[in-house]
C-alpha cells in the first residue's frame, strides 16, 4: 500500500486569505508549509474576496462540515451603476447605468433582503449544473439556467453611502452568495451594481480574532504553533465523558446505551472525550448514542 508522503497533524489553521488567491491555493501553499498528508478548506472563499478561511489538517478535516454549515458574516460594498457577469469587479460589464441611491432609499429597501429568501446564484459559481461547475459552462459561453435557492439573512446593515459604493454588513446561512446578493439590493434600487469589495470576518466559530496571515506564517519557525486544537470547532457542542471501555466502543463504530446519560438527553448531539481526548462526535437519541465522526488521536 502506498502511503501519503507528509507529517501526521491534526488541527485548524485559520487564514486570513489576501485577495487574488483562491481558497484551494491557500489549501495547497499550507499543506506545503506544514508538509502535511492532509489538509482542506471550509467554506469557499472568491478569489477576489478576503477574510477567515479555515484549514483543516488530518483529523480535523471530519469536521469540515460543522463549520461550513454555520453561519457566515461579511463586509461587502456594492459599486452602483454597472451589473457584471460574476457580479464583482473582476467580471465583464453586462448592464450599465441606473441611478445611484440615496441612503434613505438603501436603508428603506433592506427588510425585503432580511428572513428567509429566494436568490439565483452568479453563473460565474460552484454549482453544479447536470454534474459540471457552473463556472465552466459560464467560461465555454454555454447558456444554461440556474436554480433558486432559499437562503437565511438573519442580519442585514447598511453602514455608509460614498459617491456610487455602499457599505454593507451581513450575518446569513449556508449557501448565500453575498455576490448575488449586492446584484440583487442594486435592482431593487431600480439600478445596476456589482460587489467592488468582499470580505469575510466570521466562518462558523471562527473569527478574524483566530486567523493569521499568509506571510507571517512564512516567518514562523515553529508554524505548528499557528495550530489551533481540533476542539476550537467545537465550543457550542456538549461535551460528555466517556470511560475507557465505552471509548473502545464509538471508535470501532458501536453505539452506546444512554443510561447514565440522561443529562445529554436534550443535546442532539456531543462531543464524546476520554481522559480530555476527544474521542467522537455522536447523535444523542432517546435510546442509544450513535458515532457520527470517529477520531484517531
Amino acid at each position: 500500500m502506498k502511503h501519503k508522503k507528509g507529517n501526521d497533524i491534526n488541527g485548524w489553521l485559520v487564514v486570513d486569505k489576501p485577495q487574488g488567491m483562491g481558497s484551494t491555493q491557500v489549501v495547497n501553499f499550507t499543506r506545503r508549509i506544514f508538509n502535511a498528508k492532509k489538509n482542506g478548506h471550509a467554506g469557499t472563499l472568491d478569489p477576489f474576496a478576503s477574510g477567515v478561511l479555515p484549514i483543516a489538517f488530518g483529523e480535523a478535516t471530519k469536521l469540515i462540515d460543522f463549520i461550513t454549515d454555520g453561519e457566515k458574516e461579511y463586509e461587502f460594498t456594492i459599486r452602483f451603476g454597472s451589473e457584471t457577469d460574476t457580479a464583482d469587479c473582476t467580471g465583464a460589464i453586462i448592464n450599465s447605468g441606473g441611478k445611484i441611491p440615496t441612503a434613505d432609499e438603501i436603508t428603506r429597501i433592506l427588510p425585503q433582503f432580511t428572513g428567509k429568501i429566494s436568490q439565483t446564484p452568479p453563473a460565474y459559481s460552484a454549482i453544479k449544473i447536470d454534474g459540471q461547475r457552473a463556472y465552466d459552462l459560464a467560461r465555454r459561453g454555454q447558456e444554461f439556467a440556474i436554480p433558486e435557492r432559499q437562503i437565511t439573512v438573519f442580519d442585514l446593515q447598511f453602514l455608509s453611502l460614498k459617491n456610487d459604493c455602499a457599505d454593507f454588513k451581513v450575518r446569513c446561512s449556508k449557501g448565500t452568495y453575498v455576490r448575488s446578493l449586492g446584484r440583487d439590493i442594486a435592482r431593487a434600487l431600480d439600478s445596476y451594481g456589482h460587489l467592488s469589495s468582499l470580505r469575510r470576518t466570521k466562518c462558523g466559530l471562527f473569527t478574524l480574532n483566530d486567523t493569521i496571515l499568509l506571510e507571517n506564517l512564512k516567518n514562523m519557525v515553529y508554524v505548528e504553533r499557528a495550530l489551533l486544537p481540533l476542539e476550537t470547532s467545537l465550543r457550542d457542542i456538549a461535551v460528555m465523558a466517556v470511560s475507557e471501555v465505552e471509548a473502545s466502543k464509538l471508535k470501532q463504530g458501536q453505539a452506546l446505551s444512554p443510561r447514565g446519560k440522561e443529562d445529554f438527553s436534550s443535546a442532539s448531539i456531543a462531543a464524546a472525550v476520554f481522559n480530555g481526548v476527544l474521542i467522537a462526535i455522536v447523535r444523542v437519541e432517546e435510546n442509544r448514542i450513535s458515532p457520527i465522526r470517529v477520531f484517531n488521536l
